[in-house]
């Protein structure tokens, strides 16, 4: 690393996207991914809609023991 730098020529906000939508990378164990792919693929949706489903019905189980 340098002892200094040189930010005169920078521009502020340059990337700055304040519309932009962060994605977490979410890892599954393999066990689990190849379980969810088949139920997926058993129902025709994509392997990250089939996650989303049962985070969701998790979250509505919790919600109410609150």
């Amino acid at each position: 690393m340098k002892p200094e730098y040189d930010f005169s020529q920078g521009e502020r906000g340059k990337f700055f996207r304040p519309n932009a939508e962060l994605r977490l990378p979410i890892y599954l164990t393999t066990d689990v991914q190849n379980q969810l792919t088949q139920r997926a693929a058993q129902q025709g949706i994509p392997l990250g809609e089939m996650v989303n489903i049962l985070l969701k019905r998790e979250m509505q189980m919790i919600e109410p023991a609150k």
